[in-house]
């Protein structure tokens, strides 16, 4: 049992989710508000993403993501900001010839898939720690080996720590070696994503097999999609982790009630404190995960 919870509000993501919900944020300032929002319901970090302004879809526009940075920065509301590095490794190849890439492709290397993490300098980014078939159609998510080596040394030297995100047994044995290797400095940060098509499913009994392979020392967490994100926020709690919750994963307080990302926090903090823990502050999450500090 973990008494002394760290809450994740992953606030936005760049699902398509615009249009099925009032709530969702997608210009630079509704997404800084949304993350000043969970920070004050009780999220120690924010799991931020951007999205074009105009179309709602997700984007890795460096400029988008400096806006909402510096507007969360500029508040009097102290969070943990947390930014995707995941964009930039979708592949969808083509129906003429499926060696060429189609309609959907976005790869790009190493460097460029962190620009915004050098333009931004977060306490905290993600590492999607590899390979993925990605939903019932032909879109692949590609880490390579390669690139997940690069990301790490980069963000390393930046001193910006890296949320490792596995999907899958494979990528905690991965992730393991990175660390291994020198490239994750203590203690590393793991994000067990559950519920994901067509990654690990979300079951306690999952999350137990995935929690026995992460190493000595590691800080943990782990969330649940849709209609499972309590349930495994709970069972993530119950086993010893953190937890993450909002409105990337899921976009319901209750059946066929909206949520906002504050409640969706709100809810899993009641959740946390009837379990007999707290949800933990920005700085005390900070020293628990050995962060730079947010003005380093």
């Amino acid at each position: 049992m973990n008494f002394e919870t760290i809450v994740t509000c992953a606030v936005t993501g760049a699902g398509d989710t615009v249009g099925k919900s009032p709530h969702i944020p997608v210009t630079p300032q509704q997404i800084a508000d949304a993350a000043i929002e969970a920070a004050k319901a009780g999220a120690a970090i924010a799991h931020i993403h951007v999205r074009d302004p105009e179309t709602g879809k997700g984007s890795r526009d460096v400029e988008l993501f400096k806006e909402a940075v510096d507007l969360v920065r500029a508040s009097d509301t102290d969070v943990v900001i947390n930014l995707t590095a995941g964009m930039g490794g979708d592949w969808v190849p083509s129906e003429d010839d499926p060696a060429l890439p189609g309609p959907g492709t976005d790869m790009i290397g190493p460097e460029d898939r962190l620009a915004h993490i050098k333009a931004c300098l977060p306490e905290i980014c993600s590492l999607d720690c590899g390979t993925l078939n990605f939903g019932n159609g032909e879109e692949i998510y590609i880490s390579t080996p390669p690139t997940l080596r690069r990301m790490a040394q980069l963000t390393q030297d930046w001193g910006v720590k890296p949320e490792l995100e596995v999907f899958d047994l494979g990528h905690i044995r991965f992730a393991k070696a990175m660390i291994e290797e020198g490239l994750i400095d203590a203690p590393p940060m793991f994000q067990l994503c559950l519920g994901i098509p067509w990654g690990a499913d979300q079951t306690v009994e999952t999350m137990a097999a995935m929690k026995a392979q992460l190493p000595p020392g590691a800080s943990w967490a782990s969330f649940g999609i849709s209609r499972m994100q309590m349930p495994m926020a709970a069972a993530a709690v119950a086993l010893g982790g953190n937890v993450r919750v909002g409105l990337e994963d899921n976009i319901w307080l209750d059946r066929g009630v909206p949520a906002t990302n504050g409640q969706l926090v709100a809810r899993v903090t009641e959740i946390i404190e009837r379990m007999g823990g707290r949800a933990l502050t920005p700085q005390e999450a900070r020293d628990q995960l050995n962060l730079r500090g947010a003005n380093a």
